[in-house]
């Protein structure tokens, strides 16, 4: 049977405006900055607190900022399915820098592109977010160049030094680049300078030729890339601007004065002056910044790693952050020994740092962290794209929770906070009666869901501990859970952690209640279950392992979207598929404008 495909006509995916991921669009606002004696009149600014901060404490500081900041030829979009959790451990920032994304192509002076300029763009920027009066604390999470930006502010020998690094508490460099431009590269970058733009047009159309394969997909997201994230990189790769590249690529070159580069992107001797927390991590398969760069910065700040362990070798990425083997994790201290308890590794790689188990009193958060650096290599497939590859951004993510959480502000801990807000008694699901009434989990639904409402950490019944046992595929339920995707637009109120350690893996998709889900929110929740799908084919799968989906009770935006899958990419007939719905969660669809929205949808 045809399979339903209206979406992909009512939007294009290449404008960055219509493909925005909907947390982003929500959060986000067009801001004018005066930075480096430059006017940047519209930038593109994602500023998302903490959906709890007024429960949370605030002393001695508030939780701290954290700051993303994208690549060349990036956007802030690319770091939506990190956002998507970490938005609910921290107050977020991002910007799209000039051109970039839905920022304007302003000021029209090359000097404003010139890489210092952005990294004071930047601070700007989170000069004006950033709660001074109470001493907030920032966190920078930079991906490739944007690496290169967040070192100028965050080291203390940076030129940028004095703009805002007594404020940086942490940095993670993801696909970070070492290494300055040398005098060779500089020299062949200058030919670019001259080149008109429809020429560089022409050649990047070349490299484009054949779409999700072709050449200039695989550079970042690899040959063994799966369809998604090709998808993704075509998209990304074609939303760059070639005229914002060159002046950004021009930008990042350095003045070679008796053979010294002054300016542009940071090397050794900026690198080597990071004093903040610091967590480097490359991809095994990664051709753009290879992963000896994070070799190099780990050297420059004093840590030598075997060149034995940068390319572990594994079939395919491990479902958990827990599983992930790794370059070298043991973290070091200025004077290069360890302040932490010494580790030790599983066959796997696993790191094993023992933790005092701590209850939801408020932890010391130290004014000034101290020194540590952490480095992990991602095996194959993990490329350039790992920041938003389907394959490792849920690992990605955890490693990023736990680094923050262990060795910057332990109040970032997402379990921490579960904790204290329940302790406290200032959190819990909305209408917990109602909640308590309604039947946790659905019968099989079109042989591939279960709908269930959401689950709750401090439940006797329906909370992850006794949820695994009950539900969980990998614990031999039949047709039992081993996805759960978590399309509520709040924090969850459960760790997803407990279903992750019992072998279900937990996906957020937030959505907003009340309101129909968009064309553009059915297309990239299809394109995530069709992952999922794919992934439960592998013969390491349970046989007939389903996918959870809940909302707050699961009903509206979960039947909306379970519905829309079903005739969509089942090819079902609307009505057999609301009724499939409604028979195995009864009574289906509660909101009559959200039925009334399937059949214009569908019907017309």
């Amino acid at each position: 049977m045809k399979q339903f495909d209206q979406s992909a006509d009512l939007y294009d995916p290449l404008d960055p405006s219509a493909a925005d991921p909907g947390l982003l669009k929500k959060h986000s606002s067009q801001k004018s900055y005066t930075a480096a004696g430059f006017v940047y009149p519209s930038i593109r600014t994602f500023y998302h607190p903490h959906p709890q901060a007024d429960k949370l404490p605030t002393k001695p500081t508030p939780l701290p900022l954290l700051v993303f900041v994208h690549g060349l030829g990036g956007s802030a979009a690319q770091f939506a399915p990190l956002l998507t959790g970490l938005v609910n451990a921290a107050p977020c920032l991002a910007i799209d820098l000039p051109g970039c994304g839905l920022s304007d192509f302003l000021p029209e002076k090359r000097e404003a592109y010139k890489s210092e300029a952005l990294a004071s763009l930047i601070a700007e920027a989170i000069t004006q977010h950033r709660d001074a009066g109470n001493g907030q604390k920032v966190i920078l999470i930079g991906h490739s160049m944007g690496c290169s930006l967040s070192t100028l502010l965050a080291s203390s020998t940076s030129p940028l030094s004095h703009l805002i690094s007594e404020h940086i508490a942490g940095f993670i460099a993801i696909c970070p680049r070492a290494e300055t431009l040398s005098a060779s590269q500089v020299s062949r970058l200058q030919h670019m300078r001259y080149m008109p733009i429809p020429l560089f047009e022409v050649f990047r159309w070349w490299d484009r030729r054949g779409g999700a394969e072709s050449a200039s997909v695989s550079r970042y997201a690899g040959k063994e890339a799966d369809s998604e994230t090709k998808r993704l990189q075509l998209r990304f790769n074609e939303q760059s601007r070639s005229e914002v590249f060159m002046a950004m690529a021009l930008g990042s070159m350095p003045k070679y004065t008796d053979n010294k580069a002054i300016g542009g992107l940071p090397g050794e001797d900026i690198w080597s002056g990071l004093r903040v927390p610091t967590f480097c991590i490359g991809g095994e398969q990664d051709h753009v910044t290879p992963p000896e760069n994070v070799e190099l910065i780990a050297k420059w700040l004093g840590r030598q790693v075997p060149r034995d362990q940068t390319k572990p070798k594994l079939d395919a990425l491990p479902s958990s952050a827990g599983e992930i083997p790794v370059i070298d994790n043991t973290p070091i201290e200025e004077n290069g020994k360890s302040f932490v308890p010494e580790s030790t590794t599983t066959k796997s790689g696993q790191d094993l740092v023992s933790e005092t188990r701590q209850d939801s009193a408020t932890p010391d958060v130290p004014k000034k962290p101290k020194f540590v650096l952490k480095t992990t290599v991602l095996p194959k497939p993990a490329s350039h794209a790992l920041l938003y590859a389907t394959s490792t951004v849920r690992i990605l993510s955890g490693l990023i929770q736990s680094f923050v959480a262990n060795h910057i502000d332990h109040r970032l801990s997402l379990g921490w906070q579960l904790q204290h807000l329940s302790t406290e008694g200032k959190w819990d699901v909305k209408n917990l009666q109602k909640w308590q009434a309604i039947k946790p989990v659905s019968e099989p639904i079109a042989g591939i869901f279960r709908a269930q409402k959401t689950l709750r950490e401090i439940d006797e019944e329906h909370t992850p501990a006794v949820y695994v046992k009950r539900w969980g595929a990998r614990n031999g339920v039949k047709q039992g859970v081993r996805m759960v995707v978590d399309i509520s637009h709040e924090s969850p109120v459960y760790d997803p952690k407990g279903l992750e350690e019992g072998g279900i893996e937990y996906h957020k998709f937030p959505t907003v209640s009340k309101l129909p889900p968009t064309v553009e929110e059915v297309a990239a929740f299809i394109a995530l279950i069709d992952t999922l799908r794919e992934q439960l084919t592998k013969p390491e799968e349970p046989e007939g392992a389903l996918i959870a989906v809940h909302c707050h009770y699961g009903f509206n935006r979960t039947g909306f979207f379970l519905v829309s899958y079903m005739v969509e990419r089942l090819g079902w007939r609307l009505q057999d598929a609301l009724e499939e719905f409604a028979g195995e969660r009864a009574p289906g669809i509660r909101h009559e404008h959200f039925v009334n929205e399937l059949f214009v949808r569908y019907m017309i």
